[in-house]
């Protein structure tokens, strides 16, 4: 296979960026990644560059995004600490080093741009009128974005509901849901039987992220779409899929419990994960979905995995179904 061009993911160590790192790669493109955390300062692994660098250095960033035509912007503070202090100047140094180099810049975009005015059947014009302090910031990402496009670069957001796959990470399915590594007895569940949840298959998100990259020369040089993923019409729909997939693997019958709120609003005052969590309770009140007409009429079909087999090797990755956890 010909190489499709150099990409730099800023985030791989995480869901979606190690998720894209991994499809970029099978779709031919030299594949770069930054961490604080490499060994050395250049190693290879798996077939990706890793390069020793902070995304919060404008140098690193610029060193590793030298000839690549297209950063991935995928990482985020982890645990929602710092928000307000880092995601910015993390996105103006991808922003420099794409100016320089010429590069597409790609977000993994989220729902937290869309306050309730907005909800119900939300489209890629609809008002982003967000409430949350993380939904401002995410809408002050791509008004950035949005001028470094008109300044004659390049922007490519998808917006996806919440994420779910193989691998943890900050998103509501590992940390409320279920326990990662351990057999599922109890399924917690942040949202009311009755109000529908937009849900977002890691595998599928980065699949359709780079077929738009291989149409991105076609796009708009500021392109925003909207992924309908897997919508959940009465949030029961998520956990009889967990439900069903430990039955049939294990001995086990997981139960449907309510999430702890309450433990959540009194521990928030200490915890920050805690207090950014309650910070976007709304979204399990009011349903929100997606409309993924743009998207479809690009590709002529969204990428989407069934529910049960998603849940199922989602749950396969994090250690819930495997002889360990089960004997735990």
């Amino acid at each position: 296979m010909g190489k499709a061009g150099t990409v730099l993911v800023l985030g791989a160590t995480g869901g979606i960026g190690g998720e894209l790192a991994r499809q970029l790669l099978d779709a031919g493109w030299e594949v770069r990644a930054l961490s604080r955390h490499a060994r050395v300062a250049i190693e290879e692994r798996e077939g990706i560059t890793w390069m020793r660098g902070d995304a919060l250095r404008r140098d690193d960033v610029g060193t590793a995004a030298r000839g690549c035509a297209v950063i991935v912007h995928a990482v985020n503070p982890p645990g929602y600490r710092r928000w307000s202090e880092l995601v910015l100047p993390m996105l103006d140094n991808t922003i420099a080093a794409a100016t320089s180099e010429r590069a597409t810049i790609v977000l993994p975009g989220t729902v937290y741009n869309y306050g309730p005015d907005a909800f119900g059947v939300v489209t890629e014009e609809s008002p982003q009128h967000p409430l949350t302090r993380k939904g401002a910031i995410r809408v002050e990402m791509e008004r950035r974005l949005r001028e470094f496009a008109a300044r004659g670069g390049r922007a490519l957001v998808v917006r996806a509901g919440d994420f779910f796959g193989p691998q943890a990470g900050n998103n509501w399915f590992s940390q409320g849901l279920i326990k990662p590594g351990r057999p599922v007895a109890k399924i917690t569940y942040p949202g009311a039987r009755g109000v529908g949840h937009q849900w977002a298959y890691l595998p599928d998100v980065a699949r359709t992220i780079v077929q738009l990259l291989g149409r991105r020369d076609s796009l708009e040089p500021f392109a925003t779409f909207h992924m309908r993923g897997h919508w959940d019409p009465d949030g029961t729909q998520m956990t009889r899929a967990i439900q069903r997939v430990v039955a049939r693997r294990t001995q086990l019958q997981p139960v449907r419990a309510k999430f702890p709120w309450w433990l959540i609003v009194l521990a928030a005052p200490l915890v920050t994960t805690f207090r950014e969590m309650l910070e976007m309770r709304y979204l399990w009140r009011v349903p929100l979905r997606m409309d993924n007409a743009r998207l479809a009429a690009v590709l002529g079909s969204e990428p989407h995995t069934p529910l049960e087999q998603a849940v199922e090797t989602a749950l396969t990755g994090l250690g819930c179904l495997g002889e360990t956890a089960v004997g735990r």
